[in-house]
């Protein structure tokens, strides 16, 4: 273990809660976080917070999807999506702030938020060990934490002038507390026709849902307004090696058949990437 703590996380001290007994500000104790009342947690020695505790979720990327998802995203090919977030995010950034990505994987798009707003901090949260590896550096001023999405955050209540959410779970009730009230939420979300291409020749494709926009908004609706969307879509060239990455980073990896991937026949040579990006305003209250 690690005899002192990431400098990412300093500024998230006292913005911590303890996961266990809420009580305010952790403090480094000898390679861990510990609170007032005695509740330790390790910090990893790849430099991020095991904040969660318990019983594990199970839905974070494994190691393979850590590694594709690596691969693929160092190639640029969501790069105008990066863009996006990091421009809708900046309306609440002007210059300096704090930013919370929930459901961050490796903190591709954090570290895009963080990049545009030089005076910003960026604090990740994700189920995935093998994902908070790459988050915790992937920028000198994002720091990285195990959570579950899904769960109380062990955070201050208006702590984030920002909360990302990029093809993620989402906790609306959790997102509006932890936002201060001038704060903005961003979620990004596929739309019918992202990576068709691909679901019509990989049988195990995950499919987009008709009704995720419909259920998108009735969960948002009693505590965000939105401010401005955004769509993002393009069509992009790839490897056979970058498509598998991109299958491979997905949950749809979790039921593809090797053999499909591995038969560049299979593979179109194009994919279409087409997402929806949305600013949200926090209502000053929740609607019943």
């Amino acid at each position: 273990m690690p005899t002192s703590y990431p400098p990412a996380l300093a500024p998230f001290l006292d913005l911590l809660r303890c996961p266990t007994c809420r009580v305010p500000r952790l403090r480094p104790d000898r390679g861990a976080l510990r609170c007032r009342a005695g509740h330790t947690f390790d910090l990893a020695r790849h430099g991020y917070a095991g904040l969660l505790t318990g019983t594990r979720a199970t839905s974070g990327d494994d190691a393979a999807m850590a590694r594709s998802r690596d691969r693929f995203l160092a190639t640029g090919g969501y790069g105008p999506v990066r863009r996006a977030v990091a421009g809708l995010a900046a309306v609440a950034l002007p210059g300096r702030g704090t930013v919370v990505d929930a459901g961050c994987g490796t903190g591709y798009y954090l570290a895009g938020v963080l990049d545009r707003v030089p005076g910003a901090r960026g604090l990740g949260l994700d189920t995935s060990v093998r994902a908070l590896r790459s988050a915790a550096r992937v920028h000198g001023r994002a720091a990285a934490a195990s959570w579950d999405v899904f769960r109380p955050f062990p955070l201050a209540d208006g702590a984030a002038d920002v909360v990302l959410d990029v093809f993620a779970p989402r906790n609306p009730a959790e997102f509006h507390r932890i936002l201060r009230p001038a704060g903005r939420l961003v979620v990004v979300r596929p739309t019918a026709r992202h990576l068709a291409e691909l679901r019509g020749r990989v049988p195990s494709m995950v499919t987009v849902d008709p009704a995720k926009e419909h259920r998108l908004h009735q969960a948002l609706d009693p505590y965000f307004e939105a401010a401005e969307t955004e769509r993002v879509e393009y069509r992009l060239s790839l490897t056979g090696p970058e498509l598998s990455d991109l299958v491979g980073m997905t949950p749809s990896a979790r039921h593809a058949d090797p053999d499909d991937l591995a038969r560049g026949d299979r593979l179109p040579d194009r994919v279409t990437v087409s997402v929806l990006a949305t600013g949200y305003r926090r209502r000053p209250t929740p609607r019943p």
